[in-house]
């Protein structure tokens, strides 16, 4: 395989693995594993820079969701980059000492090449979701998300629920702070309690039920659920020198703060690693792994950052906890999209707090590739709580191949292969009964539909009555039909009924997401509603219509053609609309932006606003923000003492524009 095909099934498996995490919230891979996919990418794309195009992954931070108001960050949220041994923390570090004896602006910096060791700010990573919070005057004005790093979300209700927040500070003080919301462990394995006796699906984790719990559009589901913070640094307008000295005063403020350690050298850094590691384990917390930052402030203003991490900073992961146990079965389950997965039973084990008897196996490449066979010892992991995976396998006396099946075992009708994936397929998605499930159960879930009461046992009930075939179905049931199922009693039957009659009134964006068109998750089915007023729309738009919409791609596009393509498809719809389901489109409709298809670049300081103050109106008014400058750029804005990038904007005739002709330009 050449490098340009390696490059190209490199970020493949990246967006495919992004998907699955943002979109479907049903994360594959371990956060090490996908970190391990993107320093393999920069690292080729950092030797042949020729073939980075726009649309890499690395050329990214993060995404964002449409349901909250977004809001550009004063100042934006980088990402870390990640070190997965002590070598790559002693790389990291000899990087800062090189860097640390550079001049800096005709002035030598403090820490030179004579200092030995620079100190080092160390810190328990915590598995949340990261925030920014804004104080004026000591009140709580403004909680955004990360979002992308620059355009964050505005979920500032949400936060005030959330008890370990302070309302008031005990300074009047304008500051903004960044910590990481999340939820306790006891908290999360209540919460998963909870969500099983009403039949409810459970979180994977408790980062998946924190970032579930803060982002509800109703701050009532919030404040019913049990969220903390730790508060991890802040942009204070004081006289501090360290990081150290910034958390000691935002604690005396009255946030809460995680325990730094202040370490001499990366080799004192690394045995508080170690010790920090043993002690996590004891933790109602879910951590999963260590930042260490330089402790100097001036030396990290010296050493700044790249396009996408500070390099004055590095957060290292933790390695995951593994047993060993007994394979005794591998079984094929159906989902409700007709993929075939493959489920490891294993003699139940008890692994990082939880006993697990059984983890997935993903796909039959994956059995093919760590040649696993029935009976095998098998090498179980599972990190921060998270879904366990089968590692690697060890032979036995008994162990026997698994052998693939031909037919799928809920309706027995021949598996397929689909082109450019490596799944297997059920392709009979009209009554096979596991994909009828599957997908029932997501459209009542709160991802979807959110029809509360509705759980497992319930909808495999109406399913094997025959009550429910396809969603539409859910619009015709009555208070007698509920009475007949098992264990549900006229109170229950009536809160059945009634969920159904409320959930009546859904929006445009739910409905996309919950019919389950292949591939169109929350985000996508978002972006299809932002685009299109109507389901009508949709349902009559050219494939090169919806091709042109920016965020859905070719083989997604294909897909929501087709669906509305198909005439099951489009009675299932006309039945469930006939039997009294409203949909609005809540979004507001993109409108043609004066900067939509251009592409500026900023060099030099502007005095109006921030870069990145500057690339967010440019975002705003939908146009382009690259960091470098080609033959594709429309603009670039020139500050004072511009790079080389203004030299090369004249070399290639490119217009130049001053930050007043900028303002000129973007008008109100």
């Amino acid at each position: 395989m050449d490098i340009q095909e390696e490059i190209k099934k490199l970020r493949k498996e990246i967006e495919l693995n992004s998907y699955l995490y943002y979109v479907l919230d049903e994360p594959k891979l371990e956060d090490y594993e996908y970190d391990e996919l993107f320093h393999t990418l920069e690292k080729l794309e950092k030797e042949h820079p020729e073939l980075i195009t726009p649309d890499s992954p690395t050329q990214r931070v993060g995404g964002i969701s449409k349901k909250f108001n977004q809001v550009a960050h004063r100042v934006r949220l980088y990402s870390l980059d990640n070190s997965n041994s002590p070598e790559e923390l002693k790389k990291w570090y000899e990087r800062v000492l090189k860097e640390a004896s550079f001049e800096n602006s005709g002035q030598m910096s403090l820490f030179n090449t004579s200092v030995k060791d620079i100190p080092l700010a160390v810190e328990l990573k915590i598995d949340g979701l990261a925030i920014a919070l804004t104080y004026k005057k000591g009140i709580f004005t403004q909680g955004l998300t990360r979002g992308d790093g620059v355009i964050g979300e505005d979920i500032t209700n949400n936060l005030k629920t959330i008890k370990a927040i302070p309302l008031k500070l005990f300074e009047p003080v304008d500051i903004e702070v960044r910590g990481e919301v999340y939820m306790p462990i006891s908290s999360f394995e209540k919460l998963n309690k909870i969500q099983e006796e009403q039949g409810q699906k459970t979180f994977a984790n408790p980062r998946n039920a924190a970032a579930g719990t803060v982002r509800q559009l109703d701050p009532k589901v919030t404040s019913e659920r049990d969220l903390s913070i730790f508060v991890y640094t802040g942009i204070v307008n004081g006289e501090f020198k360290t990081h150290f000295e910034t958390m000691e005063y935002l604690k005396k403020l009255g946030f809460r703060v995680n325990n730094v350690k202040v370490a001499n050298g990366i080799e004192e850094a690394i045995k508080f690693v170690f010790e920090l590691d043993e002690k996590r384990k004891n933790l109602d917390y879910a951590t999963d792994g260590v930042v260490i930052k330089v402790n100097s402030l001036q030396l990290q203003n010296e050493l700044g950052f790249t396009s996408r991490v500070p390099k004055w900073a590095t957060a290292y992961k933790f390695p995951p906890e593994a047993v060993w146990t007994n394979l005794n079965n591998i079984e094929v389950q159906i989902g409700r999209t007709g993929m075939a997965v493959p489920v490891a039973v294993l003699e139940p084990v008890n692994l990082a707090g939880s006993v697990v008897s059984r983890a997935s196996l993903y796909n039959f490449d994956e059995i093919k590739r760590l040649d696993i066979e029935i009976n095998d010892k098998v090498l179980v992991k599972k990190a921060a709580e998270i879904i366990p995976k089968v590692l690697k396998a060890e032979k036995t006396e008994n162990s026997k191949p698994f052998i693939m099946p031909e037919m799928c075992p809920y309706c027995n009708t021949k598996l397929i292969d689909v082109e450019g994936e490596v799944a297997k397929y059920c392709p009979n998605n009209l009554t096979c009964p596991a994909q009828i499930q599957g997908r029932l159960e997501y459209y009542v879930s709160k991802y979807a539909m959110d029809i509360d009461g509705f759980g497992e046992s319930i909808i495999q009930q109406l399913v094997t009555l025959g009550k429910v075939k396809n969603y539409s179905d859910f619009y015709y049931l009555t208070i007698e039909d509920f009475l007949e199922l098992d264990l549900v009693k006229e109170k229950s039957a009536n809160n059945l009924y009634n969920a159904i009659q409320a959930s009546k009134n859904s929006t445009l964006s739910k409905f996309l997401n919950a019919i389950g068109i292949r591939l169109v998750g929350r985000e996508s089915a978002d972006i299809l509603a932002s685009s299109f007023k109507t389901l009508d729309e949709i349902k009559n738009a050219k494939l090169e219509e919806i091709i042109a919409v920016e965020g859905i791609g070719d083989k997604m596009a294909k897909n929501i053609f087709d669906y509305f393509q198909n005439e099951e498809n489009l009675k299932t719809i006309k039945r469930a609309l006939d039997g009294g389901l409203k949909i609005e489109n809540h979004h507001k409709i993109k409108e043609n932006l004066k900067f939509k298809g251009l592409s500026f670049v900023i060099t030099g300081t502007l005095e109006q606003f921030s870069r990145d103050e500057a690339q967010s109106i440019v975002k705003s008014l939908g146009g382009k923000t690259p960091n470098s400058v080609s033959k594709n750029t429309n603009y670039v804005i020139m500050g004072e003492n511009p790079g080389s990038k203004a030299q090369k904007a004249k070399e290639l005739n490119i217009p130049i524009l001053t930050e007043k002709e900028f303002i000129e330009l973007i008008g109100e």
